[in-house]
C-alpha cells in the first residue's frame, strides 16, 4: 500500500508518552516540528477550547475563520462541510500541485454548493490551519487513504503573522522561503540606507515569555553587510542536503560551521532538560543539515536556503553572528536552576526526567543526592555519583587504543582468531571520548558463545574492570540464532540490539576510572553491530527510518528484520536465507559493514562521515 500523502503536519505532545510520540512522528512523512508552517496540527484532545489554548501556548495566533458568519468552531463548521473540509486558498498564494486532494463526493459537492470549483485541499493555504483529533492520524493511516475532517475538526483558524498587531485585515504573502530571503535582502538594503529593521518576528527565547507581549526580547537586526559581499554568489547546496534522512549524506568529524554548531546544541541540550522532546528533534535535524553543509557561512541568506533550516535557525545564527552567543544560551548560564538540572544530568545512569526529578525534590547538588536519596537510586546512578568528577574526564585517543588493546588480549585468550573494533566516537574520528565502545567478533561462531563472561571475568580478575554494571547474555542463551521480531513494542529500547554485551566501570595504570561497553557479536552479523555501534544519533534515527519507510525492514545492531513477517534478512552474506546469502562470509569488519549499506541501497559513507551530532 503506498504511504499516505499528508499535507505538513505539526503533532502536539500533549496526553502522548515519549515512546507513543515518536512512533507517532515516525508514521507522519510530512511531520514538520515548526508550528507556523503546519496545515493541520493533530493531538490527543477533543475540545475547541483545549485547542485553541494550545496554540496560545505554542505562541501560534490565530483568530477563527469566518465563512458564512460561522465561528470557526467545530460545532458550527459542521453545519458547512466546505468550511469543514478545507480553508479555501487566498488568491495570493497558490496551492501546491503536489498536495493530495479530498476524493469524497461529500465533501467536494460542499464546495460545489457553495460556488467553487473542484475539490478541496486538506489544511487549505499556508496561511490557515486546522486542529484535529488525533483519531483521524490512525484513522487514515489504518485505511491508507486520507479521509474527510469533518468529524475530527475541533478549531480552524488563521494565522496572525507575530510581528503585526490587530489591524485591518489586509492580504498577507505566504510564508515561504523565498518570501524570506527576499525580506533578508530588503532589510540588508535598508541597514546599508542606515534605517533600522529586522527580518524575524519578536519571539523571545526565553521560556515563558509571550508573542505580542512589551516584555518580549526584542528581534535581532542583521549586521551590516557591503556590496562586494552581497556581489559574491553564494555556493550551491548539494543534491545530498536534499534527502529525507541523514544516513544518506556525507557529514564530516569537523564541519566548516562548528562553533555555530555547538551553540545550537547547546540550545537542544536545554530543550531536553526542560522536557521538549519535539525540540530536541527539531534542533538535532537542523544540526544533522547544518553538520552536513560543506561551506563556511557568509551570511543569514545562505543559511535560509538549507533544508530544515527555519526563520528560527537564521535568527539564532544572527544573534551568534553577533555576539557570539544566542541569547537563550546567555540567559541560560544565569539561570541557577539550568546549572542544577544540567549537573544532574551529567551524572552517569541520570537522564533529563530523573534531572528534574532531583530538582522537584529540593536537590541541589551531590551531597543532596547522597544525604537525601542514595537508598532509592539504582547501582548504575550510585555508581555515577560515586566517579563524578572521572567520569567527566575524556578519555584520549591513545588511552582508548590501550583499554581495547587489553580486551582484545583476553578475547584472544580463549582463542586467538578473535577481531575487535572500536567504534563509538573514536572510530568517527574524535581527538575524545565520553566511554569506550568495542565489538568482538569471531570467523567461528562457536567462538562467540558465551564469550562475554569469560573476557569480564578474566579482566575482573585481572583487576581492569572494577564495577560490571550489567551484563547481557541473551544471545549466547537462544544459541546465537537470530532473533525473529515480533513487531512493535516487542522489544523496549528503540533501536537497542539483543547482543551479548556488558557495561563496566574500568581502571588502568592510575588513570581515572572510566565507561566502557564490551560487545560480542556473530561473525553473521557484525557488519549490523559495527554500523549499530558507530554512527550519531541522528545518522542512527534516520538508518532506522529509512530501513522502515524505504525497504520496510527493521534494523537494529543483532540484525536486520522484514517487517512484513518478521524473519532475519542476512544482507551481509554468511549464511541463512535473504539477499547475500549466496556469498561467503566477509573477509573483515569492514568489508561486511559495506554489504550491508550496498544491500539497504545507501552509498557507502566512512565512520568520519557519519557525525550528525
Amino acid at each position: 500500500m503506498p504511504p499516505v500523502d499528508f499535507p505538513p503536519i505539526f503533532l502536539l505532545p500533549t496526553h502522548l508518552q515519549p515512546a507513543e510520540l515518536h512512533r507517532l512522528e515516525d508514521s507522519i512523512p510530512s511531520l514538520t516540528y515548526d508550528i507556523r508552517e503546519a496545515h493541520l496540527i493533530l493531538g490527543k484532545i477533543s475540545r475547541t477550547e483545549r485547542a485553541q489554548f494550545e496554540l496560545r501556548r505554542l505562541r501560534l495566533e490565530t483568530e477563527p475563520v469566518r465563512d458564512g458568519g460561522s465561528s470557526g468552531h467545530a460545532e458550527d463548521v459542521a453545519r458547512q462541510p466546505a468550511a469543514a473540509a478545507s480553508v479555501v486558498s487566498h488568491q495570493d498564494s497558490a496551492p501546491s500541485p503536489k498536495r493530495r486532494r479530498l476524493s469524497t463526493s461529500g465533501a467536494a459537492q460542499g464546495l460545489a454548493d457553495a460556488g467553487h470549483v473542484g475539490s478541496p485541499e486538506i489544511g487549505g493555504s499556508a496561511d490557515t490551519v486546522m486542529v484535529l483529533k488525533l483519531s483521524w492520524l490512525t484513522d487514515c493511516l489504518e485505511q491508507g487513504t486520507l479521509l474527510p475532517v469533518e468529524e475530527y475538526l475541533l478549531y480552524q483558524g488563521r494565522k496572525i503573522p507575530s510581528s503585526s498587531a490587530p489591524k485591518p485585515r489586509k492580504k498577507h504573502a505566504p510564508a515561504s522561503a523565498v518570501t524570506g530571503i527576499l525580506r533578508l535582502a530588503a532589510v540588508d538594503q535598508q541597514a546599508s540606507e542606515g534605517k533600522p529593521a529586522s527580518p524575524f518576528s519578536s519571539r523571545s527565547t526565553s521560556s515563558g515569555a509571550s508573542l505580542g507581549h512589551s516584555q518580549a526580547h526584542p528581534p535581532p537586526t542583521l549586521v551590516r553587510e557591503s556590496t562586494s559581499e552581497h556581489e559574491v554568489p553564494l555556493p550551491r547546496v548539494p543534491d545530498y542536503l536534499h534527502t529525507t534522512y541523514s544516513c544518506q549524506r556525507p557529514t564530516p568529524v569537523n564541519p566548516p560551521n562548528a562553533a555555530f554548531i555547538d551553540e545550537l546544541k547547546n540550545i537542544r541540550t536545554l530543550r531536553l532538560l526542560q522536557g521538549d522532546q519535539i525540540g530536541v528533534r527539531a534542533y538535532s535535524t537542523s544540526i544533522a543539515t547544518l553538520s552536513a553543509y560543506p561551506h563556511t557561512f557568509q551570511g543569514p541568506r545562505e543559511l535560509a536556503r538549507l533544508p530544515g533550516c527555519g526563520a528560527k535557525i537564521v535568527e539564532l545564527y544572527q544573534e551568534w553572528r553577533e555576539t557570539g552567543q544566542t541569547k537563550e544560551t546567555a540567559d541560560a548560564g544565569s539561570e541557577p536552576k539550568m546549572a542544577v538540572l544540567q549537573f544532574f544530568y551529567d551524572i552517569w545512569g541520570v537522564g533529563d526526567t530523573t534531572a528534574r526529578e532531583f530538582y522537584r525534590k529540593g536537590w541541589r547538588d551531590l551531597d543532596d543526592v547522597v544525604e537525601y536519596g542514595w537508598t532509592c537510586l539504582s547501582r548504575v546512578q550510585q555508581i555515577g555519583v560515586k566517579y563524578y568528577d572521572e567520569f567527566q574526564v575524556k578519555i584520549p585517543r591513545k588511552e582508548v587504543e590501550a583499554i581495547a588493546g587489553v580486551i582484545l588480549s583476553h578475547g584472544r585468550k580463549a582463542d586467538a582468531g578473535f577481531e575487535l573494533a572500536i567504534v563509538g566516537g573514536y572510530r568517527r574520528g574524535k581527538k575524545e571520548s565520553g566511554d569506550v565502545d568495542v565489538v568482538l567478533s569471531h570467523r567461528d561462531e562457536s567462538k562467540t558463545l558465551n564469550l562475554i563472561n569469560k573476557v569480564v571475568l578474566g579482566l575482573e580478575k585481572g583487576g581492569f574492570i572494577t564495577h560490571t554494571l550489567s551484563l547481557w547474555t541473551r544471545n549466547s542463551e537462544r544459541g546465537q540464532l537470530p532473533l525473529p521480531w515480533r513487531g512493535e513494542g516487542s522489544v523496549r529500547g528503540t533501536g537497542f540490539d539483543t547482543l551479548d554485551k556488558a557495561m563496566v566501570v574500568w581502571q588502568s595504570d592510575g588513570e581515572p576510572h572510566r565507561r566502557v561497553d564490551i560487545i560480542v557479536s556473530p561473525w553473521r552479523t557484525v557488519g549490523c553491530a559495527l554500523l549499530g555501534w558507530t554512527g550519531g544519533t541522528t545518522f542512527q534515527r534516520d538508518l532506522r527510518r529509512y530501513c522502515k519507510r524505504e525497504k520496510g525492514l527493521k534494523f537494529d545492531s543483532s540484525g536486520i528484520r522484514r517487517r512484513a513477517d518478521g524473519e532475519w534478512v542476512d544482507i551481509e552474506g554468511g549464511g541463512g536465507e535473504g539477499a547475500g546469502s549466496d556469498r561467503s562470509p566477509a573477509p573483515d569488519m569492514e568489508t561486511a559493514e559495506k554489504r550491508l549499506f550496498a544491500g539497504l541501497g545507501l552509498p557507502w559513507r566512512r565512520p568520519e562521515e557519519r557525525c550528525t551530532g
